[in-house]
């Protein structure tokens, strides 16, 4: 006679064991008719699962996260489904949900075309209508292996073979197709709706790895509703318009090549945003009590090894040997240099906190098909700082953190900020006590923040719990970008102390913290964010001197040269063209005033000013038109 607890508390008693339609059915008729799956003692079943004792339950509807991901789930396993049937012959390999949506490798010699996403999609329709049924059965690992080996399923085949020996293999059947899945799933097909849509097809290396064949990816997106689908099409169409790749071409700002995958040949213009970029956090944190240091790129494997880098992160590592056999690494992050730092001479309690800042340039291998422009890159600088302090400092320093980063994000534009609080893991390293001060001040400084805020159970690193800030851009998309971490290892790994009070020697504790994150990455996220018509002070080159006619040239340059000694990074454009063809070619590369100049201007000692998106045009004398430019260039700092 199992007992069910609901989410509001309220107990319903059954006689025998319950499965979750009949939980749904007890709690209301459009509960049971929206009921998608359901959680019980916090995992996720399917709603056919059978519950025999005492449990919290939660049915899922689709305005629940994990009813949205359930509906994605399903609908790669119907586009797996509709493949299969339109394309006899083709290996499914693995299908998962990801950000707004979900997609599916196939193993097939010929390549998707345009032509076949919409059959596909027909097809999917089509399963749907059918509204299959869902049924969930455990096999036995050599069973499964020789069933998907015999009906031609290598990739499935290969991937039980994988899993870790106590894992259960679930088999999911819809209707009489079946994969190989961990579930849950939805009761039918019927349940997924037909709001979705097929957006691409690429290449993806199997298991991401480029020794290994390539596949053929198809990507889709699925929603609850129509209006839902509707709008998410209209971002992708906005999102591909601000894509920073094209427009960092059309704004000359950096480009890739294949001699050096993963690293950014930065131009002149995208050099002088990054530099500008810096010059503003520094100042930010030069004036929050930062100190900026700089530790060597190549460290000794050894220090790796001392620090557990190398036991987790190795694969990642980029590493050379050199003549008398000494391995080193490039270092993939800052913090073992930092403590480094901190280690020279001796520090006393009265010392801390102590705030160390780096703009460390670091590499990590990533597999070239997940290579994405400046989002996704192999080598980048992160704007670290490990703040050493004593387990009493910890909230007030997580809370001065969280504040420094709210500010720098609403100086540049993202006020729509989330906090995701991720508490301590089953396996973690520390004492229960540390943790509990780590955890509780975080939280407070997160609830102090008065921002919204999710909780990430058991989701924190094995040394400390941690916090990830998510910035929402202009179109609604979000951004992880900024990190604060509590580190309650690597100090005394690597044999971090400072004197205290009583004169004994402790361990400090470490805030790892992060602001962008990539500086690389942040240009990419800004660029799209504001489509890349960036605010004056941030913009690269801030104004275009253009003379009407060849005559005007030398007033050009006086503006030039005036605008350039306020410390405005101007150009002037000389070239004997139209002023309307300059105009275009400006606006294109994304500059935010366009200085024209002509007859009545020279006469005047004026300047016509246009600025970027709009034709409208004021005229100042240059001595009002430079002061007003060199207010908007300065750094949004109080």
């Amino acid at each position: 006679m199992p007992d069910i607890k609901l989410p509001d508390g309220k107990k319903i008693p059954f006689s025998k064991s319950i499965d979750g339609f009949e939980i749904a059915k007890k709690i209301s008729k459009t509960l049971e008719k929206n009921a998608l799956i359901m959680e019980v003692n916090t995992e996720l079943k399917d709603l056919s699962y059978q519950i025999k004792k005492d449990s919290v339950v939660r049915i899922i509807t689709s305005k629940d996260k994990e009813g949205l991901e359930v509906i994605r789930h399903d609908a790669a396993h119907v586009l797996a489904m509709a493949v299969q049937e339109l394309f006899p012959g083709t290996q499914v390999t693995i299908g998962p949900v990801i950000q707004d949506g979900f997609y599916y490798d196939f193993a097939r010699k010929e390549p998707f075309t345009n032509d076949d996403l919409k059959k596909i999609e027909d097809k999917m329709k089509e399963i749907i209508d059918r509204d299959d049924l869902t049924k969930r059965e455990v096999w036995e690992r050599d069973k499964a292996i020789k069933h998907f080996k015999k009906i031609g399923e290598h990739y499935k085949s290969e991937i039980i073979q994988d899993l870790p020996k106590n894992e259960e293999i679930s088999i999911y059947h819809h209707g009489k197709w079946h994969d190989l899945c961990r579930g849950p799933h939805l009761p039918s097909t019927g349940k997924i709706g037909k709001y979705f849509k097929l957006t691409k097809v690429s290449g993806a290396y199997w298991r991401g790895d480029s020794k290994n064949e390539m596949l053929q990816r198809i990507y889709g997106t699925s929603w609850p509703s129509q209006k839902e689908l509707d709008e998410y099409l209209k971002r992708l169409e906005e999102a591909e318009k601000r894509d920073h790749r094209k427009l960092g071409k059309e704004m000359d700002l950096f480009h890739f090549r294949e001699e050096s995958p993963g690293s950014v040949f930065w131009h002149h213009k995208g050099w002088s945003l990054f530099q500008t970029l810096i010059d503003y956090m520094r100042l930010k944190q030069k004036n929050a009590g930062y100190k900026e240091i700089n530790t060597p790129e190549l460290l000794d494997k050894s220090l790796w090894e001392k620090s557990g880098h190398w036991e987790k992160f190795g694969e990642h590592m980029f590493t050379s040997e050199t003549p008398d056999e000494k391995i080193f690494a490039i270092k993939p992050m800052n913090c073992p240099g930092c403590v480094q730092i901190f280690n020279q001479g001796l520090k006393s309690y009265r010392d801390l906190p102590l705030k160390y800042s780096e703009f460390g340039k670091v590499h990590r291998y990533e597999p070239s098909g997940a290579l994405h422009g400046l989002l996704r890159v192999r080598a980048f600088t992160q704007d670290d700082a490990h703040i050493f302090c004593t387990e009493e400092q910890i909230t007030q320093e997580c809370l001065l953190v969280t504040n420094l980063i709210l500010e720098i994000y609403k100086d540049l534009g993202f006020e729509n900020v989330l906090l995701k609080y991720s508490d301590r893991p089953k396996i973690r390293v520390g004492d229960d006590k540390v943790w509990d001060k780590s955890e509780s001040a975080l939280l407070e400084a997160i609830k102090k923040s008065k921002l919204k805020y999710e909780i990430n159970k058991g989701e924190g690193a094995f040394y400390g719990p941690k916090i990830e800030f998510v910035l929402t851009d202009a179109i609604g998309r979000d951004w992880q970008c900024g990190t604060l971490q509590v580190d309650l290892n690597l100090p005394s790994r690597l044999g971090a102390a400072y004197v205290a009070s009583d004169g004994s020697k402790k361990v400090p504790v470490m805030l790892h913290r992060a602001l962008f994150g990539s500086l690389e990455r942040f240009i990419g996220i800004l660029i799209e964010h504001y489509a890349g018509k960036l605010p004056l002070w941030l913009a690269p080159i801030k104004a275009v001197v253009l003379p009407i006619a060849l005559e005007f040239d030398n007033y050009a340059k006086k503006i030039f040269e005036q605008c350039m000694k306020a410390g405005i990074n101007t150009e002037v454009d000389l070239k004997n063209q139209k002023i309307n063809y300059k105009i275009r070619e400006h606006s294109l590369s994304k500059v935010p005033l366009l200085l024209i100049c002509g007859e009545k201007e020279v006469k005047d000692n004026t300047v016509t000013i246009r600025k970027l998106g709009s034709e409208k045009q004021e005229t100042l004398s240059l001595e009002q038109a430079i002061r007003n430019i060199s207010q908007k260039n300065k750094f949004p700092i109080n």
